[in-house]
């Protein structure tokens, strides 16, 4: 399964790319939403991860509006905010939301998948959560 990481700089997005790429998928880290858009076109992904603060401000009339993008699933990832302060689920083209802190390798390639088939993100709800301290660690392992 391959996915575009897009995300602010270079750093973040092949921090995306990795988590995922652990998950089992083939991941291209892209900076930016311009060049995530040309990626996606060129690289025809199964789904697109994009970070939840870049994705706030992009233009997803262009990604909707285009016939090669419009059914490739885009997933907002974040490190920082929680789910509760994720306010993008309303909006078209945005299949889900993913926490990065507390998600385990094997429940985000149950996701991304389930995202890729068109079943949207039923995230465990140990997923949408802050990890109290001394359990496990930010990554979930």
């Amino acid at each position: 399964m391959r996915a575009v990481c897009i995300a602010r700089h270079h750093f973040l997005s092949e921090h995306i790319g990795a988590i995922f790429r652990d998950a089992g998928l083939e991941c291209e880290p892209v900076v930016g939403f311009r060049d995530g858009v040309a990626a996606a076109r060129s690289l025809a992904p199964d789904v697109v991860i994009c970070d939840y603060d870049l994705l706030a401000a992009a233009p997803l009339g262009e990604w909707e509006s285009d016939s090669a993008l419009a059914d490739v699933p885009i997933i907002a990832v974040s490190l920082t905010r929680r789910p509760d302060e994720a306010h993008l689920l309303d909006r078209r083209g945005i299949a889900g939301f993913l926490y990065l802190p507390t998600l385990d390798g094997s429940q985000a390639s149950r996701m991304v998948r389930a995202v890729a088939r068109g079943g949207g993100v039923s995230a465990p709800r140990e997923a949408l959560r802050w990890r109290e301290p001394g359990v496990g660690s930010m990554r979930g392992d």
